[in-house]
Order: C-alpha cells, then sequence, then structure tokens
C-alpha cells in the first residue's frame, strides 16, 4: 500500500511537470509565431 502510494504522488508531479513543459511549448511556440510574422511584414 505504502509502494502504491508513493507512485500515486511520483505520477501526480509528474503530470505537473508535462503540464507545465506543455505550458512553456506552448509559449515558446507562440513566440517563434510572433517572431515570423514579424519578419514577413
Amino acid at each position: 500500500m505504502t509502494k502504491e502510494k508513493v507512485t500515486k504522488k511520483g505520477s501526480k508531479k509528474e503530470a505537473q511537470k508535462t503540464l507545465k513543459e506543455k505550458r512553456v511549448e506552448k509559449a515558446a511556440k507562440k513566440a517563434q509565431k510572433n517572431e515570423s510574422s514579424k519578419l514577413f511584414q
């Protein structure tokens, strides 16, 4: 039971990490789009 709890906590932390990474990726993509649109103007 304790092992299960640990894995659940770990997976939760991992999920939060991936969510943060996804947000960072989205922001980076947005920035890239803005940069490319500036170049084309």
